[in-house]
């Protein structure tokens, strides 16, 4: 049996680290939620190492007490396109190595041409992307699907939620038909949508205004 580990991919910006903080709040929580050894107590030390300057992504996975952790670039941040999944959306409250169904919806929508997945669980909700998690607008007001239906906590989650007030709702892949949406992690930030299923996804200008205000001063 595979030991289960805990992930967390943190955004280094000009060599700061505006959500280090949150991440490792979820990392404690995950870890006394499912009973997991906990991190050393260098950690911030190994990350900030590990950040240096610059901009790029930094990768902690935790695993019986261990850290392992490595950098990467930065993503790119242009809109994306995305298909509904046939991979059925678990329950995935924590950020886990076991991200099988995750992989599975990414591999699948590359295949066809798109950027990126949107899952469904099996009552057909709309629950989360692959790393993201789904916000849309809809008559001036902000909505997001229900955490209740199992989705991850995103740190990008919770700060939109901050900036804005924010519906939580359940919707049905067909429901999000001609309206404005955008995908948000800590790592992007706000990536707009282009097209969902092939067809062309409205902007929204407040969508722009949340990108800029996403990030700390």
């Amino acid at each position: 049996m595979v030991d289960l580990g805990l992930i967390e991919t943190i955004r280094v910006r000009d060599g700061r680290l505006p959500w280090l903080g949150r991440h490792l709040a979820r990392l404690h929580a995950s870890v006394a939620a499912l009973k997991l050894a906990p991190p050393p107590e260098d950690i911030v030390d190994l990350v900030r190492i590990a950040a240096g300057s610059g901009d790029r992504v930094v990768r902690i996975e935790l695993c019986k007490g261990h850290v392992e952790v490595s950098t990467r670039g930065v993503p790119e941040l242009t809109p994306v396109r995305l298909v509904v999944s046939e991979e059925q959306h678990l329950p995935y409250p924590h950020k886990t190595t076991q991200r099988e169904p995750f992989g599975r919806a990414l591999a699948n929508a590359r295949r066809v041409g798109a950027h990126d997945a949107l899952l469904v669980n099996a009552d057909n909700f709309v629950t989360e992307g692959t790393a993201w998690s789904l916000f849309w607008w809809k008559n001036g007001t902000l909505y997001t699907p229900a955490e209740e239906l199992g989705i991850l906590p995103g740190v990008g989650r919770t700060r939109i939620m901050e900036l804005v007030g924010v519906q939580e709702e359940r919707v049905r892949p067909d429901e999000l038909a001609g309206r404005s949406m955008f995908l948000v992690n800590a790592v992007r930030g706000v990536v707009e949508i282009s097209r969902l299923q092939g067809e062309p996804v409205p902007r929204d200008p407040r969508t722009a205004e949340l990108s800029s205000a996403f990030w700390p001063d």
